[in-house]
């Protein structure tokens, strides 16, 4: 081969390899079992014979989902158990619906994930029977009324002042 064709094949090879290494620099390493807590290991036992070919990720998501859990008080594990099993109870449509509503949330901009949750927040605070108010008449719209409804606030955030510095 001449130099100047291996010249072409190194150069091809360097822009092909360079973001399959990016991809693998961004990657955790594999995390040990033994590099858990003792806490962590009970936490996460269910997981033990398999940890050492689960890949790096996955390792990664539940030892840092032992430590949340290991954070939480009394009453905050009995809300993520509820949660949990409420999570289970939902069909594979209904799961997969809810995962795609997440990532359409993680895509938009932080000030309008906090709005969301500020909003989410003010339901939550209201009186039960308010609230139960609100969803009836909200699932008694057509599809059409709630298109509206939604391009109606999404108009009105766009003509709001911004707020004030420090908020």
């Amino acid at each position: 081969m001449s130099g100047k064709m291996q010249s072409v094949v190194l150069a091809l090879w360097l822009a092909l390899a360079a973001p399959l290494a990016a991809i693998a620099a961004d990657a955790p390493a594999a995390r040990p079992w033994s590099s858990l807590s003792a806490e962590q290991q009970q936490v996460l036992e269910r997981f033990r014979a398999d940890w050492d070919s689960m890949p790096a990720d996955r390792q990664e998501k539940l030892a840092r989902g032992s430590e949340r859990w290991l954070a939480m008080t009394p009453e905050q594990k009995a809300s993520a158990k509820q949660r949990f099993q409420n999570w289970r109870g939902l069909s594979d449509e209904q799961r997969e619906r809810i995962r795609e509503r997440w990532q359409q949330f993680q895509e938009l901009p932080p000030e309008d994930q906090q709005r969301i949750r500020d909003n989410f927040q003010r339901f939550r605070d209201l009186p039960p029977e308010r609230r139960q108010e609100l969803r009836r008449r909200y699932q008694e719209l057509s599809p059409e009324q709630r298109q509206q409804l939604r391009e109606r606030f999404r108009n009105q955030r766009q003509h709001r002042p911004p707020p004030p510095p420090g908020r």
